[in-house]
């Protein structure tokens, strides 16, 4: 990727890795590189192909991405029930998944906590995700 614009790759890199890791570390960690690495690509330096491969996989992009947006593209998501979405689009989550999700979540960290509760917790997860927009 010599030739590409690499610090435009780094701006999205970096754009959405804020929305789904809570630090470089973390999404580094994700895939197997070091923090450092992580934050090459995202001031836009030149690292190994292989390291833009684990970053799209990181990112849900699909193969290709990274290229695609330093040539001024954009990155293409890999959708896990159809294959590929383009970016930007949001997958919609039903209130089932949400409400199974909430539940399966609190019952892996609170293993004594009542069902009832985690039932009610679910139900209001799903209920501010509605009255948000987001559900």
């Amino acid at each position: 990727m010599t030739t590409r614009d690499l610090g435009r790759l780094g701006d999205h890199v970096r754009a959405h890795r804020v929305q789904l890791y809570s630090s470089r570390l973390k999404a580094a960690q994700a895939v197997g590189i070091s923090k450092d690495t992580w934050q090459r690509v995202e001031e836009g330096l030149n690292v190994q192909e292989v390291t833009y491969a684990k970053v799209e996989r990181a990112l849900g992009w699909a193969a290709g991405s990274c290229a695609a947006v330093a040539e001024g593209g954009e990155p293409v998501l890999v959708d896990r029930t159809d294959g590929v979405t383009p970016a930007g689009a949001r997958r919609r989550l039903s209130e089932e998944t949400v409400r199974r999700a909430a539940f399966e979540a609190a019952r892996a960290k609170l293993p004594s906590a009542p069902i009832g509760d985690i039932d009610a917790f679910s139900d209001e997860l799903v209920e501010v995700l509605r009255r948000s927009g987001d559900l």
